[in-house]
């Protein structure tokens, strides 16, 4: 099976299930057993046609006399990823690209009719290539959320918290390739000799420029597949988590609470700049997920680190109080980790509207278990207002025992002196993340 025909089916899938979810491609490229370059090829098809929906959909209407809503499934992959060749990996030629799609047209669609519309529709767009049809919108924002394929809405909801230049720059940023990056296992080995292990077998590792202990991959092909994973001596996170547990400001020996921790990267995070030294506790809701947490650790060699099931929104009374630090990465809407995942934009916000109520109720919850003195770390992956200012005021406004504590950060963040910010993807490099540090009072105090 080509990249192609991979990425065809993949897409077909999400289309035709309406759920768009990176899971699909993990499977087929599984399925299949594709080497690492066409799994590569396959992964920047899919993801590229994701990051591109709504101009791609834009262009193949103007050229189709059918609805692309009455289009079978695996048709309309196929246009799509024909036309997002075309007009972004520049060195596919156009014939070749039309070609391929004909073919596998041929091969996978009910339809006997439907190469040749597919024939027709994209020779006609690569006619017109010099000359595709201009971006006509009501307002800058609906031009920008085509251009960009963002729905209007999140647009609107960036466009309120940046300029119009910023906007632009993480729509994007969002449509970019994303790296892989890592963090060096240090309570196992160096950060040289994890290096040298990758690059022996082929992969190019780099240093992050500004985080210690962070390396960006380069043709990793599957990751667990390479030594250096499977002997624990790394494990897959963005800086932007990693700084999140940097912030919480830990200490050798401490007792620590991870609330919402599968598949546990912050526990990881916490434990290796303990030591391994000290009690983390780390929480997820379903048991399947707990599984997750404890083989991570079991394969980083990581024993300072206990996985249990628990709702972060059910009070435990035995936990109040007990910990130095607590760290709740709260369920979110994820709208700072686009580039990675494309297919939450188009999300309904209806269906996270009812978020910042949760991650209210966490918080209230855990806030229950940090000891007198302690810190509260509340996080999130998401860059909309009400999931994150809006939830530490309301925490705050009812919690006068707690209070936002400056920290420091590396790189370009720095000393945040107000105790929140936002990690904006196209300022920092990382994902987008919004990170709060609360410190509550000695007992029967106010901060």
């Amino acid at each position: 099976m080509s990249a192609r025909e991979a990425a065809l089916l993949t897409l077909a899938a999400m289309e035709r299930q309406k759920a768009w979810s990176n899971g699909h491609l993990k499977k087929v490229l599984r399925d299949e057993g594709l080497d690492r370059r066409d799994a590569a090829l396959a992964t920047r098809l899919c993801f590229g046609v994701l990051q591109n929906k709504l101009l791609l959909d834009f262009y193949l209407q103007h050229f189709s006399t059918m609805k692309l809503s009455k289009m079978e499934s695996k048709v309309l992959a196929n246009l799509r990823l024909g036309l997002y060749q075309m007009l972004f990996l520049t060195r596919i030629p156009p014939n070749a690209a039309v070609s391929e799609a004909v073919e596998l047209t041929k091969k996978h669609c009910k339809n006997p009719r439907a190469a040749g519309m597919v024939n027709g529709i994209l020779r006609n767009i690569t006619r017109h290539l010099d000359e595709l049809p201009a971006i006509h919108a009501e307002s800058p924002e609906a031009y920008l959320s085509l251009l960009y394929s963002h729905p209007q809405w999140l647009v609107e909801a960036f466009r309120r918290r940046l300029s119009p230049q910023e906007t632009e720059e993480l729509l994007r940023w969002d449509n970019s390739e994303p790296p892989v990056t890592v963090q060096v296992n240090t309570c196992r080995c160096t950060v040289s000799q994890v290096i040298a292990s990758l690059e022996a077998e082929g992969v190019t590792a780099e240093k992050h420029p500004w985080l210690p202990d962070c390396l960006i991959l380069t043709g990793t092909g599957d990751l667990a597949q390479r030594t250096a994973y499977q002997e624990g001596m790394l494990y897959a996170q963005d800086p932007a988590a990693k700084l999140a547990v940097l912030a919480a400001g830990l200490t050798p020996g401490q007792k620590v609470l991870d609330v919402c921790a599968a598949p546990g990267g912050k526990s990881f995070a916490a434990a290796m700049v303990m030591g391994d030294q000290g009690e983390i506790c780390s929480c997820d809701l379903h048991s399947h997920k707990k599984v997750l947490i404890e083989a991570g650790a079991a394969r980083l060699g990581l024993t300072s680190i206990t996985a249990r099931v628990a709702d972060g929104k059910t009070f435990r009374p035995a936990w109040e109080g007990a910990f130095e630090t607590v760290i709740a990465d709260v369920p979110c809407s994820g709208l700072g980790v686009l580039r990675k995942k494309p297919e939450i934009r188009y999300k309904n916000p209806q269906e996270i509207a009812g978020l910042p109520q949760i991650q209210k109720e966490i918080l209230d919850n855990a806030s229950r278990y940090v000891a007198p003195g302690g810190v509260l770390l509340y996080s999130t992956c998401t860059l909309l207002e009400e999931e994150n200012e809006a939830v530490a005021a309301a925490f705050l406004a009812g919690h006068p025992d707690f209070s936002l504590e400056a920290f420091t950060l590396p790189g370009p963040i720095g000393t945040v002196e107000g105790g929140q910010c936002t990690l904006w993807p196209q300022q920092t490099g990382t994902d987008g993340f919004f990170i709060a540090r609360l410190r509550r009072g000695a007992k029967g105090e106010e901060t």
